[in-house]
């Protein structure tokens, strides 16, 4: 029989004292997260010190996605996919992807299907750029009906672009996990 993880999921200040340095350090490492470009689930994996849980919360192929989608991607075929990046039992990020199927190497539509990867090890194997999209509240919202818990200041969206089109639209909100390490933090 396998154990079943009970996860816990927080927006990213939950829990911090205002105005103490431990929510300061927050509001820092959250500005950072929002900004960088390269891979949210490489610095999963650091904070984590080491492999994080992937847990797909709802993944399908669709014709039917948000018009945000379609303004960006190529194509007719998507896979919409939710996700959970965690480590012990502390989310540390939930994702909503849409992945133009026409815009992909068959083989990494195969490893996405399976839902053993995160997305952001798949990065290396493609030339990527990402470009930060502003206006995406709906996909937010989409994403929070999903996993829960809005946290409109945690969120951020993009687009991955390869040298033949733009390939992935991906939105993602960083919770408390990503705290872990910081001095003082308490986890309540």
């Amino acid at each position: 029989m396998t154990a079943v993880i009970e996860f816990c999921r927080r927006r990213f200040a939950d829990g911090l004292k205002p105005g103490s340095a431990t929510a300061s350090w927050a509001e820092t490492l959250l500005k950072v997260l929002i900004a960088q470009d390269g891979s949210a689930t490489l610095l999963c994996e650091i904070i984590a010190e080491g492999a994080v849980q992937l847990t797909v919360l709802k993944q399908c192929i669709t014709e039917h996605v948000p018009p945000e989608v379609r303004q960006h991607l190529p194509g007719e075929r998507f896979m919409e996919r939710f996700v959970s990046l965690s480590s012990g039992s502390e989310v540390m990020m939930d994702n909503l992807s849409y992945i133009a199927l026409d815009a992909i190497e068959p083989s990494l539509c195969k490893i996405l299907e399976e839902g053993r990867l995160p997305i952001g090890h798949l990065f290396d194997r493609l030339w990527v750029r990402k470009k930060t999209l502003s206006g995406m509240e709906a996909l937010h919202a989409r994403l929070w009906a999903q996993s829960g818990l809005p946290d409109p200041r945690a969120v951020r969206s993009y687009l991955v672009n390869t040298p033949a089109a733009p390939c992935m639209l991906i939105s993602e909100t960083f919770r408390s996990g990503m705290r872990r390490g910081l001095p003082g933090d308490v986890i309540e």
